[in-house]
């Protein structure tokens, strides 16, 4: 027989190398007693107190007539410290306390500092957590097998605007945006880049959305095309004769070029895109939510008894079927691959004579391809609930801290969410990667677009 697995200790045990100091507990014992040495116990205990230091910076004048000043210490703004900022960050982000929370339980503790001064505590100074998220977004779309999206609704400046998340197994990433069509999930997959490129992807994805031939060949030509941003492609397109004030086709011309410029940057090579169906995420090798899927024979409403078994049944071999996909777990030989779409076939072509469901098993056979990708791609999720998980701490925020004004806010909330996710699949503190950032001695942590890159 194998030898019986050790069980692991109970308690918080593994941390007794981090003793911080060690302090002798003594009594006054009856007299006659006998000393026998000591016995150790380890107590976690949490200090927080507030400390104005006194900085006395050097003034050094140059023989050519420059004033030279000692530079305030990393992380430092205005005059409140990096230990500081890196409490309101992570109480902020990972804890969920709102602002007017944040300020009280600060002047409690004993620090005099204002909510307009905490607010510019988390939203000023953070080009180089904003610059890290970009990167973040760009490793994992130029390296990860798969990628699940979704999106939420936000407010912001009183206005309604939308919250993509894009996400893989090594990061996640929230961009907040006035839209959510596929021009702007486009262009949020595009990363930093602002560029528009006709080359041979961006036309094979108008003749994929069947765009009219004849519009197409006023822009296409045999050698690839490059515009910096938006107004140099737009002036190509008039000087083509095409109308830039027709919404809908500039709209399409526009995502060709931001999906030439994606391929061309090497992005969302042979990613895998799994969403929920909603049309703007229908782009590039997609893969549909078999969850998000099923959930449409719920929301049947059969008058019945026949009706209502008849949608039991067919949400029974669903679930059935889910369960044998859900084992593969690298790629079948071709045997078995032919006995899953056979499986698919028979049971997403029944004929049960209860009309709306009919019509809803034709509308998902339709979509075999996208919801049988596992089979080509093994490791590619079924669902897209690790994007709902991202996006629930969100709506969480947006629930308790409501919406936004300003684009720092807006910008400062979506990046410091993101980098909060991204540590934690990452199995990094994320207390411990503000302090490094911040300047804050402490274990040095790497580069996250470094790591997302090296774990995909």
């Amino acid at each position: 027989d194998p030898p019986a697995a050790k069980k692991k200790p109970r308690g918080p045990k593994l941390d007794i190398s981090q003793v911080s100091r060690e302090e002798v507990l003594r009594m006054t014992p009856p007299p006659g007693s006998r000393f026998k040495g000591y016995k150790s116990c380890h107590v976690r205990d949490l200090v927080i107190s507030a400390e104005v230091v006194h900085y006395r910076r050097e003034c050094w004048l140059t023989p050519d007539g420059k004033m030279l000043l000692a530079p305030l210490p990393a992380g430092t703004i205005g005059s409140y410290g990096a230990n500081l900022r890196r409490f309101c960050l992570m109480l902020h982000a990972q804890g969920q306390v709102t602002m007017e929370r944040l300020t009280t339980l600060l002047n409690d503790v004993g620090v005099d500092v204002s909510k307009r001064q905490v607010v510019r505590l988390m939203t000023q100074g953070l080009d180089s957590f904003v610059a890290e998220d970009a990167a973040v977004l760009h490793a994992g779309l130029l390296s990860a097998p798969y990628i699940t999206v979704d999106d939420t609704g936000a407010r912001h400046a009183r206005a309604n605007f939308h919250t993509t998340q894009i996400g893989g197994a090594q990061f996640t990433n929230f961009r907040t945006t006035p839209s959510k069509s596929r021009l702007n999930f486009l262009s949020l997959l595009r990363g930093s880049y602002q560029d528009y490129i006709l080359n041979d992807a961006a036309f094979d994805y108008l003749d994929r959305r069947r765009v009219d031939p004849a519009l197409v060949a006023k822009i296409r030509s045999h050698e690839p095309r490059r515009f910096c941003n938006q107004v140099p492609f737009l002036e190509y397109l008039a000087s083509k004769g095409i109308d830039i004030f027709d919404r809908q086709a500039i709209r399409v011309l526009a995502e060709a070029g931001i999906w030439g410029s994606i391929r061309h940057h090497g992005l969302i090579g042979d990613t895998v895109i799994v969403s929920d169906d909603a049309g703007q995420f229908r782009v590039g090798n997609h893969a549909l939510c078999w969850v998000h899927s099923e959930r449409l024979l719920q929301k049947l409403m059969p008058t019945t008894p026949r009706q209502v078994r008849l949608v039991e049944t067919v949400r029974d071999l669903v679930w059935q079927f889910y369960r044998a996909l859900k084992s593969v777990k690298r790629k079948p030989p071709p045997g078995l691959t032919a006995a899953f779409h056979k499986r698919f076939d028979r049971i997403f072509s029944l004929s049960t004579g209860y009309e709306d469901l009919d019509k809803l098993l034709a509308r998902l056979f339709r979509r075999r391809d996208e919801l049988l990708r596992v089979l080509e791609r093994p490791g590619t999720p079924l669902h897209t609930n690790a994007s709902e998980n991202d996006l629930r701490s969100f709506v969480t925020k947006r629930k308790v801290s409501g919406g936004t004004m300003s684009r720092e806010g807006r910008v400062a909330r979506d990046t410091m969410l993101g980098l909060m996710k991204t540590c934690r699949k990452l199995g990094l503190s994320f207390w411990h990667y503000l302090g490094d950032r911040l300047g804050i001695k402490g274990e040095p942590i790497p580069p996250l677009a470094a790591l997302v890159a090296a774990k995909s």
